[in-house]
């Protein structure tokens, strides 16, 4: 006789899960977001990136504005690529990556309107790792 832990509950459909869908669609957005913003970092189509880059960074790696922001880009690269993978580690990246830009727009002492939507991303971000480890481990996504 098998015990009831042993049995597996029946996988309910997409639209009777709405933790599912929420998890479907943090994914998404933070996978598909950081990829894009990390390719606009060689293009500057959205916008001209360096401009919200601290001087003191600058100060502190002596390179190029622009050599920073397509290091910056492919570490977003990355974190999309991260949490389309593996979404309750990707999601920490990212969330600690939102960190790092809202001290940036702090220490810059500008763009307070971005750190703050920053700042509802990284709360996103932690969303969805704590939705990750249930979803993500019990069926492959």
């Amino acid at each position: 006789m098998k015990s009831s832990a042993s049995i597996a509950a029946p996988a309910r459909p997409l639209a009777a899960a709405p933790e599912r869908q929420a998890f479907l669609l943090l994914r998404t957005v933070f996978t598909v977001a950081p990829i894009v913003f990390g390719l606009d970092k060689f293009t500057n189509l959205l916008t001209d990136w360096t401009m919200y880059l601290a001087p003191v960074v600058t100060d502190v790696v002596p390179v190029p504005a622009q050599t920073i922001m397509y290091i910056v880009g492919v570490v977003e690269i990355a974190a999309g690529l991260a949490v389309a993978l593996k979404p309750r580690f990707g999601s920490l990246l990212v969330a600690v990556w939102l960190l790092g830009i809202i001290v940036n727009l702090i220490v810059l002492g500008d763009f307070y309107d971005v750190a703050l939507r920053d700042f509802g991303l990284l709360v996103g971000a932690l969303a969805l790792n704590r939705l990750s480890p249930k979803l993500s481990t019990t069926r492959r996504d």
